[in-house]
């Protein structure tokens, strides 16, 4: 029942994502009133390293925003650093291995945790409703290229930040996926990758497409090879669209059950749950269609 959107300037040009975004998500907030969440790429020339990270569930944000300036600073250069609400965001020069600054900045403090990592990539994300999040965050003033959102109806797992949308594949910086439906194999492949050492930070079966995406992409496939490959090895009912900084795409199971409908003109590329999100959110003439059992498409920026 949750309701996920994209939008890719076509141009590369960079655009008022952050509202495009907002307004598909407010469209569809009648399917997920719990929680909601973007993923946006600034379109810069890739240059610091930018990271949004959680300060723990304990009631001491401060405290724990210091011990994160701390421990990053041991790991590289910290430019900037300023909190907003749960969240602190930093701006470092950084050359150490994304996994080893991940894993120094979360002995920070418990329930410490990197949200989004990347050159080009930030995840907002909170509960409550799209407007809310704008509220908070001002997400409508935010420009990119292109973006992913999330506004979740919670079925399964708990209701909190950390089990919000979009997700990140933690260690592979600037991936990020937003998810609709349910991955029936999700307790298989996450015994797999626990084998393997690898962490999962919630109870959400969509936090596996992004872990997965990223294996696939560090064996050297490309996002295309990667995502067909994930509609031989993900089974049951879903919709997902993933973005990088020069990608963006989508894949439908090949049992069709979740909606997911797309525009593409010579200007944009623009997804959703519904087509009420890309009326709400761009004028103009444009043809809209159904996504097709198994379909998997990808767009450069």
């Amino acid at each position: 029942m949750c309701g996920i959107v994209g939008y890719l300037e076509r141009g590369g040009e960079r655009v008022g994502v952050g509202r495009i975004i907002l307004q598909m998500l407010e469209a569809l907030g009648c399917r997920g009133p719990d929680s909601a969440g973007v993923a946006l790429y600034s379109g810069r020339p890739a240059g610091e390293l930018v990271l949004r990270v959680k300060l723990g569930d304990d009631g001491h944000p401060e405290a724990h925003a210091a011990q994160v300036v701390e421990q990053a600073g041991k790991m590289g250069q910290v430019l900037q650093a300023e909190r907003t609400a749960e969240y602190l965001r930093l701006v470092m020069d950084c050359q150490e291995p994304p996994q080893h600054l991940e894993r120094a900045i979360e002995t920070a403090g418990a329930g410490v945790e990197v949200v989004s990592m990347g050159r080009q990539l930030e995840i907002i994300k909170q509960v409550g409703s799209p407007q809310n999040l704008d509220t908070t965050y001002a997400i409508s003033g935010l420009v990119g290229t292109h973006g992913i959102g999330h506004t979740r109806l919670s079925t399964e797992s708990r209701i909190d930040l950390s089990h919000s949308q979009p997700f990140w594949a933690h260690g592979r910086p600037d991936l990020a996926v937003v998810h609709n439906g349910h991955i029936t194999n999700y307790h298989k492949l996450r015994r797999c990758y626990e084998q393997c050492q690898r962490r999962f930070y919630t109870e959400n079966d969509s936090e596996i497409i992004g872990m997965y995406l990223g294996e696939r992409l560090a064996e050297g496939m490309s996002l295309r090879e990667a995502m067909d490959a994930s509609m031989r090895d993900l089974d049951g009912s879903f919709s997902y669209l993933v973005a990088t900084p020069d990608e963006f795409g989508f894949a439908k199971d090949p049992f069709a059950f979740k909606p997911l409908l797309f525009a593409q003109t010579g200007r944009f590329v623009a997804v959703a749950t519904e087509e009420i999100a890309l009326r709400a959110a761009i004028g103009g003439e444009y043809e809209v269609r159904e996504a097709q059992a198994g379909e998997v498409r990808v767009w450069q920026r």
